[in-house]
C-alpha cells in the first residue's frame, strides 16, 4: 500500500492541500501554546487549593517548559520513524488525557504530572508544525508560512492568560486545563486526513537514549534542587544530592554529545563565536520572556488583588502590539545586521522591567499595561533577528541542528527563568520579612497604633482581650508579609531588567564576530 506522503496528498487534494495541512498543524500548535500560558493565572488558586508555596506551585509552569524542552529533542526521531500523522494523533490523545487528569487531580503531584505530559506534547508538536509548513510550501512561499507560524506563536500567549482568567472566574481553576481541547478536537480528525505518513523508504536512524536520559536527569535534579533549597535548606542531604546529581548528569550529557555518533545536540556549533553568542542571547531571551509571564500574572493577583480575568486581560494589549510589530521587525531583520535589532530590543525590554520595579499595590491597570507594552515592544525586535542572526552564522548542512539548538535553548531558558526567579522571589521575601519584623518594637509608634486600633475593632466585634490582641498581632504580621512580598517582586523585576541589559554583551560579541568573518574568509581565499 502506498504511503500517504506530502506528494501523494498534494496530488489527491490539489493546491488547497497546503492550506489544509498547515491549518491543521497550526491549530494543534496554538492549542499547545494556549496550554503553556493559560495556566499561569491559576497559580495563586492552585497554591490556595493545595496549601503550598511558590516553590512547589511554580512546577505547574516549570514542569511544562522543562518537558517541552526534552520533547523537542524527540520530535525528529519520532517523525522519521512513525510519520507526522501517527505522532500528531498519539500526541493529541496523550495531551487530552493529561488535560482531564489535571482538571480532576486530587493532589498537586497529579497536577504537575499532567503538566509534564502536556509539556512533552507541546515539545513534539511545535517543531512538527514548522516542519509541515516547510514541506507543503515551496521555497519562495516559506516566508509567508513562517509569518503564519510566528503569528500563532505571538497571539496564543497573549490570549492564553485572558482565557484562563475567564475560565477561573466563571467556573473554577481546574477549567484552565480544558481550554485547549476545542483546538485539539478540531486538529485530531483533520490530522488523520491531511497529515503525511512516514516515508516508505529510508533507514531508521538511531536515537541517543543515554544522552536523552542524562539531559532529563540534569534538568529535573537541578531545577527541583534549586526550587526546594529555600524551603528545605540549602545544606540538607536531599538538596546537596539533587544539585550534585544534576551537575554530574550535565557533565555526562556534554561528554556524551561530544562523543556520540548521532548526538541530540551538535555542541561543536559553539566553536562558531557568532552562533555561541546567539545561543547566550536566546537563553536570556527565553529566561526573561517566559519568566516574566509567570511573574506578572502572580504579582498582579497576589500584590494588586486582581481577579484572574483582570490579570489575563492585562497581557492582551501587549500581545496585540507584538502581533502588529512582528512582521515589521521581521522586515527590519532582513535589512540590517541582526545584532542591531537584538541590542535595541533587549535595551527596551530591560527598560520596561525597570519601570515595573516601581509598581506596587496602587499602580493603575493601564499604567502597568503600558509597562508591559514597552517590554513586549522590545521583544518584538529580538525574536525574528535572533532566529535569522543565529542561523546566518552556520553552513547549510548545519542549519537543521542549529535551528533545533536555538529552539532548545529558548525553552530551557524559559524553564530556568520561572524556576530561578521564583527562588529569588522567595529569598528576597524572606529578607524583607525579617527586616520588617526587626522593626516591630515598642518604639515603633505606627505599629503600636495599628495594634491598638485593630484590637479595639476586634473587641467591639465581641472578642475578649486576649483574642483581640492575637487578632491584631496576626493582622500586623499579614501586613508586613504583604509588604515584604511586594518589595521582593520589585527586586525581581529589577533583576530581570539587569539580565536583559547583560544580554547586550553576547549581542555585541555577535556583532564583532560578524565583522571578523569576512576578514577571515578573505585570508583563506588569498592563501
Amino acid at each position: 500500500m502506498t504511503s500517504e506522503t506530502v506528494e501523494v496528498l498534494t496530488e489527491r487534494f490539489g493546491a488547497q492541500y497546503r492550506w489544509w495541512a498547515s491549518g491543521t498543524a497550526l491549530v494543534a500548535m496554538i492549542a499547545m501554546v494556549l496550554s503553556a500560558t493559560s495556566v499561569t493565572v491559576a497559580v495563586p488558586h492552585i497554591m490556595g487549593a493545595f496549601g503550598v508555596g511558590q516553590d512547589r506551585a511554580q512546577w505547574v509552569a516549570t514542569g511544562y517548559f522543562a518537558a517541552m524542552t526534552a520533547g523537542m529533542l524527540l520530535n525528529a526521531w519520532l517523525v522519521r520513524h512513525f510519520g507526522a500523522r501517527a505522532v500528531l494523533t498519539v500526541t493529541l490523545l496523550a495531551f487530552t488525557a493529561a488535560a482531564f487528569a489535571g482538571a480532576a487531580a486530587p493532589s498537586l503531584d497529579i497536577v504537575i504530572l499532567s503538566r509534564v505530559v502536556q509539556g512533552a506534547c507541546g515539545g513534539l508538536l511545535q517543531p512538527l508544525s514548522m516542519q509541515i509548513l516547510f514541506q507543503v510550501f515551496p521555497p519562495e512561499r516559506r516566508g509567508t508560512a513562517m509569518g503564519l507560524f510566528g503569528l500563532g506563536v505571538v497571539l496564543a500567549p497573549a490570549f492564553g492568560p485572558a482565557l484562563g482568567g475567564l475560565a477561573i472566574d466563571g467556573f473554577d481553576w481546574r477549567w484552565v486545563f480544558l481550554i485547549p481541547l476545542p483546538g485539539v478536537a478540531a486538529a485530531l480528525p483533520l490530522g488523520l486526513v491531511f497529515m503525511p505518513e512516514r516515508e516508505a523508504a529510508g533507514p531508521r536512524t538511531v536515537f541517543d537514549w543515554p544522552g536523552f536520559l542524562l539531559l532529563v536527569t540534569a534538568i529535573v535534579a537541578l531545577l527541583d534542587g534549586l526550587a526546594s533549597g529555600q524551603r528545605i535548606g540549602w545544606h540538607s542531604d536531599r538538596i546537596v544530592f539533587e544539585l550534585a546529581l544534576g551537575a554530574a548528569a550535565t557533565a555526562g550529557f556534554i561528554f556524551r554529545q561530544l562523543t556520540a555518533r548521532a548526538p541530540l545536540l551538535d555542541l561543536t556549533l559553539f566553536r562558531n563565536r557568532r552562533f555561541a553568542s546567539a545561543f547566550a542571547v536566546g537563553f536570556i531571551f527565553g529566561f526573561s520572556m517566559f519568566g516574566s509571564i509567570y511573574l506578572i500574572a502572580v504579582f498582579v493577583q497576589e500584590v494588586q488583588g486582581y481577579t484572574a480575568t483582570r490579570a489575563g486581560l492585562l497581557m492582551v494589549p501587549a500581545g496585540l502590539l507584538m502581533a502588529v510589530m512582528f512582521p515589521v521587525a521581521g522586515r527590519i531583520s532582513d535589512m540590517v545586521p541582526a545584532h542591531w535589532p537584538i541590542m535595541a530590543g533587549l535595551g527596551i525590554f530591560g527598560f520596561g522591567f525597570l519601570l515595573m520595579s516601581a509598581a506596587d499595590a496602587d499602580t493603575p491597570f493601564w499604567t502597568f499595561a503600558l509597562f508591559i507594552m514597552i517590554n513586549r515592544f522590545g521583544l518584538s525586535f529580538v525574536i525574528p533577528s535572533l532566529n535569522t542572526g543565529s542561523l546566518r552564522a552556520l553552513r547549510p548542512d548545519q542549519l537543521q541542528q542549529g535551528s533545533g539548538l536555538v529552539n532548545f535553548t529558548r525553552m530551557l531558558g524559559g524553564a530556568c527563568g520561572i524556576n530561578l526567579l521564583v527562588v529569588l522571589l522567595e529569598m528576597r521575601t524572606g529578607v524583607f520579612a525579617q527586616a520588617f519584623t526587626a522593626t516591630q518594637t515598642a518604639a515603633n509608634a505606627a505599629s503600636m497604633a495599628m495594634l491598638e486600633g485593630v484590637g479595639r475593632l476586634a473587641a467591639i466585634g465581641g472578642l475578649g482581650p486576649e483574642e483581640a490582641s492575637a487578632t491584631a498581632a496576626h493582622y500586623l504580621g499579614e501586613v508586613m508579609l504583604a509588604q515584604a512580598e511586594a518589595q521582593a517582586f520589585q527586586d525581581v523585576f529589577v533583576a530581570v531588567g539587569l539580565l536583559a541589559f547583560a544580554g547586550l554583551v553576547p549581542a555585541f560579541v555577535m556583532a564583532r564576530a560578524g565583522l571578523q568573518e569576512p576578514a577571515a574568509s578573505a585570508r583563506l581565499q588569498s592563501a
